[in-house]
């Protein structure tokens, strides 16, 4: 009962306006109405709508998605580890239309000038009261990482994000990034929340004992609903464990488990994850416990067009940063799911009206601090983007401002896999970069490595990315690097998948007993003293004016 029927219909209509060339938004607007988008054909008693991986953008964006998104294992060549031409032809998804502008990297300069930006939490609004409209008791679910992510989001505290998400009116939330503003503040929103904020693998590690609300129950349509949320379970490795004292996470899977016969016990019908597992930690537990109907995942930041089914286990992935919304309704009879149908909704900004009540909050929120998001520190040449396993020109921009900055001769940037991208010929604002940098841990440390300590973090990290279980990928993407080269082996055992480290300034090889200068930012250590990373980038930026980013072909990748 999966149908992409409408939007694919739309799709050929712009295509055939477009044609070879000349691509303008108001071409793209007369091939695509908001009508269009948004026509569903209602399906059984229940329907959830899921969002995920917000990352505190508000207003429209551009973002790229990934080129290189490699799976290992079971999960090899498996979606969401298909990108580019192989996943329009996975999908049966035509180049040049909307859908391939939305879901992969394809043309995306010039796609990017026919369909416009993407997301706005004022069109995601319009979206969300559209489906209310036609399904009055429809769930709303948040996947977390909705907090931080933002210029505004941290001078708030996350305070401006659960406003607009209030307004919004989710019905359940988890988390991830949202425990890096520290736990008091945490508790401290979660107590105003409306809705519930739902963590069944998060523990107190004096008590052992649950710390926030497991589960929650719902009815609607007539069935009994069980939504279980699942935090993100590797919190202490990924962040810095010093800002959420007493709380221990986890797979759990165990625990997921002793919950889903639980709920069936009080009566659930329908079982529902809220995860921010990861797409193929999600995979996995899917294989492993019985019961689960629906998982609507998050933290990988995969879109896919149709649902994922392991065994009787549907996996739902809707992006991130606002730039899709899901719509799953189901036929659920008899305490099973006998039927559904799927959207996932790609919101064109030029294409959805903003709701008028979600614009003036937006615009409430952001006011007070309008003169410093706006102004411009100078420009780009090329296209700025992150997402993707290995280095994007993003960072590599904080890279090259990092070792010029900061007098080093290496530097490190996370792989996080937020931050909005940025077009050719785009003015930088103080905006964009923090859109790349906000967090609340931002120093920027210079300190001396070894060779092989150098290397070692590298293998370390890439066993967080690559190791063939998924319950022990407890990182996001690659670390990225700059002044430095490698080889690395995906398909190799942890110590022997880096190799051929070259400094790339004077092309010797890197020296396992020699110390070189190492600059970074987002470490996890407690104290790490350093001018915050956005004000190293800025004044890379102003220094330059016009800042320009070469295809970054220092990283060689072999085993996929």
């Amino acid at each position: 009962m999966i149908s992409r029927r409408d939007f694919l219909q739309a799709s050929v209509a712009a295509a055939a306006l477009l044609g070879g060339g000349g691509w303008t938004r108001l071409m793209a607007q007369q091939g695509l109405t908001e009508a269009q988008l948004l026509d569903f054909e209602t399906t059984g008693n229940v329907t959830i709508i899921h969002v995920t991986d917000i990352h505190a953008q508000l207003k429209p964006l551009w973002f790229r998605e990934p080129e290189i998104n490699l799976g290992v294992g079971m999960a090899a060549g498996m979606p969401p580890h298909v990108t580019g031409a192989d996943f329009l032809k996975m999908f049966a998804l035509k180049p040049g239309t909307p859908e391939a502008y939305a879901l992969t990297h394809v043309d995306f300069i010039e796609l990017g000038k026919a369909y416009g930006r993407m997301g706005g939490l004022d069109r995601v609004a319009t979206i969300v009261k559209s489906i209310r409209a036609a399904r009055p008791e429809a769930l709303l679910l948040d996947g977390g990482d909705t907090w931080t992510g933002s210029y505004v989001a941290e001078a708030t505290k996350g305070q401006d994000m659960v406003d607009v998400m209030n307004l919004l009116a989710p019905d359940a939330m988890t988390a991830h990034w949202e425990f890096t503003l520290g736990r008091e503040r945490v508790d401290e929103l979660i107590s105003a929340l409306p809705f519930p904020f739902l963590g069944a693998n998060i523990f107190d590690s004096e008590w052992d004992e649950p710390a926030y609300e497991p589960y929650k129950m719902f009815e609607r349509g007539g069935v009994k609903i069980a939504v279980i949320g699942q935090a993100f379970p590797y919190m202490p490795i990924a962040n810095p464990g010093w800002m959420f004292p007493g709380l221990s996470f986890g797979v759990r899977e165990e625990r997921i488990a002793e919950l889903v016969a639980e709920v069936r016990g009080e009566g659930a019908e329908l079982v529902v994850l809220l995860s921010h597992n990861g797409f193929d930690v999600d995979r996995k537990l899917a294989g492993q416990v019985e019961g689960i109907d629906v998982i609507l995942t998050g933290h990988t930041h995969d879109a896919l067009p149709e649902p994922v089914l392991v065994g009787k286990t549907m996996l739902i992935a809707s992006g991130s940063n606002g730039k899709f919304v899901t719509r799953l309704d189901l036929d659920v009879r008899e305490g099973a799911v006998k039927g559904f149908r799927h959207r996932l909704i790609p919101v064109f900004s030029d294409v959805i009206a903003p709701d008028p009540e979600m614009a003036a909050l937006i615009y409430e929120t952001r006011a007070p601090h309008e003169a410093r998001l706006r102004e411009v520190i100078g420009r780009t040449e090329s296209l700025l983007y992150r997402r993707g396993n290995f280095n994007g020109t993003w960072d590599d921009l904080i890279c090259n401002a990092l070792i010029d900055e900061r007098e080093a001769d290496l530097a490190f940037s996370p792989g996080f896999r937020w931050g909005p991208s940025l077009m050719p010929g785009d003015e930088i604002t103080r905006e964009d970069i923090h859109n790349a940098t906000a967090m609340s841990y931002p120093a920027a440390y210079r300190v001396e490595m070894t060779g092989e300590t150098i290397h070692t973090i590298l293998e370390d990290v890439a066993d967080n990315l690559f190791n063939p279980d998924p319950y022990y990928q407890q990182g996001g993407d690659m670390v990225r690097v700059g002044g430095l080269g490698y080889s690395i082996d995906v398909a190799k055992p942890m110590g022997a998948r880096i190799t051929d480290m070259t400094h790339l300034a004077t092309g010797e090889a890197i020296d396992p007993a020699k110390t070189y200068v190492v600059a970074g930012w987002a470490s996890v250590n407690e104290g790490t003293e350093g001018p915050p990373i956005w004000e190293v980038v800025e004044s890379h930026i102003a220094r330059k004016g016009v800042v320009s980013v070469d295809p970054n072909k220092s990283v060689r990748v072999t085993g996929a």
